[in-house]
């Protein structure tokens, strides 16, 4: 465990800077599979490193190494891991636990609440509409899940653009964007070092949406228009309470890490051509998968070799 068990960790500081070009370059679904599938990777390989780092630790403790029959003096000699650095690994480790137990307990509360107020919504073919004067609309997730817009909003937009709303929620639903959010959160909080990563999922689903609404209307320009209409009607409507974590909302305000997709961006993105699968960022995204999945396993394997040494 020289050189590999801190390979992905170095990978969890390097991956972030690629985060924003991905999400702004390639096409937004083939980068919403990308960065969920990294920041999960990445979190995955950079906790098994600071689980191996700890454990090394531990086996140098006397009292410790005698109870899994192995010899402490052995294990200083084999590995070159520093104690300190190995004590260090354990509080990252102890920590990155405990964010991630606390997230998945949130995220399963609030998917439970938002499947539960689903159910609970009279509904027509799936909408929901709520008198309220702010311009609102959003999806909940649940069995089935429902498309929430406010009267505010229809009233903002026209018929034509109704469509192009509606359709922007439905692809919320059937692409089951809230779980790539999920995940994203998920690898971030085991590894704060990939927050980037989860703050560009919630940019490229709502991406995501947006193309598939401009490819069903024919019209780009006008999707641009009603993102930037609905988002001007709302920043000048009065504040409301947030809603659900689960929900994700056209205005891209439904991110608990931060705003999901600036408007501007996602206006400019629409106005110009389609983006295709960018082939370079793409193969560089996926070798750093491979790689930190491949130094995971290489670690393990020294991190055995040292097992059955100490154990001899």
């Amino acid at each position: 465990m020289r050189i590999a068990v801190y390979l992905p960790l170095l990978l969890s500081f390097l991956a972030p800077l690629g985060a924003r070009p991905l999400s702004e370059r390639c096409e937004p679904r083939l980068a919403t599979w990308l960065l969920t599938t990294a920041s999960l990777v990445l979190a995955a390989a950079s906790t098994v490193s600071l689980t191996l780092l700890a454990v090394t630790g531990l086996l140098r403790i006397p009292l410790l190494a005698s109870l899994g029959h192995w010899s402490a003096h052995t294990a200083q000699r084999d590995d070159p891991t520093e104690f300190s650095i190995a004590l260090f690994a354990g509080v990252l480790l102890g920590t990155a636990v405990l964010a991630s137990a606390h997230m998945l307990w949130q995220r399963a509360r609030s998917l439970a609440a938002a499947a539960l107020a689903a159910a609970c919504m009279p509904t027509h073919d799936g909408l929901v509409v709520v008198e309220d004067e702010v311009p609102d609309a959003y999806a909940v997730p649940g069995l089935p899940g429902r498309i929430v817009v406010s009267t505010g909003m229809l009233h903002t937009l026209d018929d034509t653009e109704h469509d192009i709303l509606l359709r922007h929620e439905r692809t919320h639903l059937s692409g089951h964007h809230y779980l790539f959010v999920a995940f994203a959160q998920l690898g971030a909080s085991a590894n704060p070092l990939l927050r980037p990563l989860a703050t560009a999922v919630t940019y490229t689903i709502e991406r995501w949406a947006d193309e598939n609404a401009a490819t069903a209307t024919g019209d780009r320009a006008r999707v641009a228009r009603v993102v930037g209409k609905a988002a001007l009607a709302a920043h000048h409507g009065p504040v409301r309470a947030p809603l659900p974590g689960a929900a994700l909302g056209f205005l891209g305000r439904r991110n608990p890490l931060s705003a999901a997709g600036p408007i501007p961006r996602r206006v400019a993105a629409l106005l110009a051509p389609p983006l295709r699968r960018h082939s370079g960022l793409a193969a560089a995204t996926a070798a750093v998968i491979v790689t930190a999945a491949l130094a995971t396993a290489d670690a393990a394997s020294d991190f055995h070799h040292l097992l059955r040494a100490v154990g001899a």
